[in-house]
């Protein structure tokens, strides 16, 4: 079963934004190693000062395959953007049987 990865961080959602405008060839390098890892789905969320990644891998170890082999593109991208990521967090779905939605 796979996993939900979350990781917050505390930088400007603006800034995050204009630099992947301004780096495509450095992002689509960073879901290149996405894919050959195994990531099933991405997204970059923002509040006010505050930035939520949120994907679906596999399983927990294939993220941090991930985050190894793309740690060279990943970390000058949160230095450039002042960036500072909280550990992740990995979460399972429970058996509750009252799913809506995400084809329950």
């Amino acid at each position: 079963m796979s996993v939900i990865m979350l990781q917050w961080a505390n930088g400007d959602p603006r800034r995050l934004e204009n630099y992947f405008a301004e780096n495509r060839d450095t992002i689509e390098a960073i879901l290149a190693h996405a894919n050959e890892h195994g990531l099933i789905a991405h997204r970059f969320y923002g509040s006010e000062g505050r930035i939520l990644i949120a994907d679906e891998w596999p399983d927990e170890e294939s993220f941090l395959r991930f985050a190894e082999a793309a740690s060279a593109l990943i970390a000058p991208m949160f230095e450039a953007t002042g960036i500072a990521m909280e550990p992740a967090t990995f979460w399972r779905k429970l058996e509750t049987h009252d799913e809506v939605g995400w084809g329950a």
